[in-house]
């Protein structure tokens, strides 16, 4: 077979497997996307049959909208805090489950499982933990922040929505921060304590270093989980107390399947999806320049 026969064999092959996939993907994902931008130039509720062109109507009203604006914020500082408090938790975590002590390995194994729950019933689950179990622990310790359900704090919500959110969010990134940790060459450390390294200074030059890469995963995870809150809030607080911790994610939701404002709420997953995007897009860039990549 000459090489022009072959390599038109390899285009063909090519072209047929890549095109059910392309089809798959083009159904699912870029067909619904553009729909989505096109019902958002309307007033459709969802239901209806006809309605009408509004060209950016939506849009101008999203950006003068108080509730999305406060939505945005909230679902900014929470993935701030819970990117921070992941990665220093999973960090010190890693760093003890990587240590020889009695009984590691079945640590690991009860550790892991909160993953493996629905976060929906996690959230259900400690609704009733702050509601009904804390209360009563706190006057009776004389408590006064815990005599009260936290969730119907606004200041102290979004403290109890994080405590869950890394109760079982946090096996994963340590698992991976583990990992990372467990590839560093011995012969690496043991050299730098000859060299009279302490331990403060072979973790700032030799693991932080080796664990950069897996950091950068777990902090692009993170800032997913973070931007796209939606079972916890909507278990523990349904956004409240007073929309204090009502997330993008819930408010579009509300919008959308709650108050018939389908168009528009499609025009804010829209918004929110191009901010999520830029942030995400400048969290990576930053990463691969720390990683010299």
């Amino acid at each position: 077979m000459s090489k022009s026969k072959a390599d038109a064999k390899k285009r063909r092959t090519f072209v047929v497997f890549t095109i059910p996939g392309f089809l798959l993907y083009s159904a699912f994902f870029i067909f619904p996307i553009l729909m989505g931008a096109y019902y958002s130039l309307t007033d459709w509720d969802g239901v209806k049959k006809k309605f009408n062109m509004i060209g950016m109507q939506n849009y101008v009203k999203i950006f003068q909208d108080k509730q999305f604006i406060n939505a945005l914020g909230f679902t900014l500082k929470y993935s701030l805090f819970l990117i921070i408090l992941t990665i220093i938790l999973a960090v010190c975590l890693a760093l003890f489950l990587n240590q020889s002590v009695k009984g590691r390995g079945f640590f690991r194994s009860m550790y892991f499982i909160p993953a493996v729950l629905s976060m929906l019933t996690v959230g259900l689950i400690f609704n009733q933990i702050f509601y009904y179990i804390l209360p009563p622990i706190g006057k009776a310790l004389g408590n006064p922040t815990l005599s009260k359900s936290l969730l119907s704090s606004p200041r102290m919500a979004i403290w109890a929505i994080l405590f869950v959110n890394l109760w079982q969010g946090l096996p994963i990134p340590t698992l991976l921060i583990l990992a990372g940790l467990q590839s560093i060459p011995m012969d690496l450390l043991e050299a730098a304590s000859l060299d009279g390294a302490r331990d403060f200074q072979k973790f700032r030059f030799i693991t932080v270093p080796f664990i950069l890469p897996v950091l950068s995963v777990v902090l692009v995870l993170t800032l997913k989980g973070g931007l796209m809150v939606f079972d916890y809030i909507q278990s523990m607080t349904g956004g409240g107390p007073g929309g204090a911790t009502r997330s993008i994610a819930l408010l579009i939701y509300e919008h959308g399947f709650t108050q018939n404002k389908y168009a528009y709420s499609i025009a804010e997953a829209i918004i929110a999806g191009i901010i999520i995007a830029a942030i995400s897009a400048v969290q990576i860039t930053f990463t691969n320049k720390k990683k010299g990549v």
